[in-house]
């Protein structure tokens, strides 16, 4: 039975390289989590404008001088569109959504008896990766229904 042992190998320099690989996954994790964390809270913030909208809409809709002037039909109210546009704009200007969202847009659908606002805003991401785009849009919906109770 010979006994024999291999002659170590030169490993050095070997830890070096799996820790730099770690960090730059590590790195990597860190940058998407920050991004990703920061679209989350901005289609939060959008969420609560757009239902916000959605409902001030809705309610300017079927509240305005028409609704006295031309009564309801019994079943349904029907909503005036100029009334309900009229409605989101000053909900946005008396919350400052184009200060706190530089680059707001949106879009506005009323139907019968259904206002529904689609807000979009860009996101400047925190951390940008060479080649990927440094601005995301992030975009919400929100939507009122009004009805009547008996």
């Amino acid at each position: 039975m010979s006994d024999r042992r291999q002659a170590p190998r030169d490993e050095a320099g070997q830890l070096t390289v799996l820790i730099v690989g770690f960090a730059v996954i590590l790195m990597v994790a860190v940058a998407v989590v920050v991004d990703a964390s920061a679209a989350y809270l901005q289609r939060q913030g959008l969420d609560n404008l757009a239902d916000g909208a959605a409902l001030a809409g809705a309610d300017g809709g079927a509240q305005g001088i028409e609704v006295y002037t031309r009564g309801l039909d019994g079943v349904r109210v029907e909503l005036v569109a100029e009334s309900a546009h009229r409605a989101i704009r000053a909900y946005l200007t008396s919350t400052g959504a184009h200060q706190r969202y530089p680059g707001l847009a949106y879009e506005v659908q009323v139907g019968t008896d259904t206002v529904t606002v689609e807000i979009r805003a860009p996101l400047d991401l925190p951390i940008a990766f060479p080649g990927s785009p440094e601005r995301a849009t992030i975009a919400a919906t929100g939507a009122a229904v009004v009805t009547l109770d008996r």
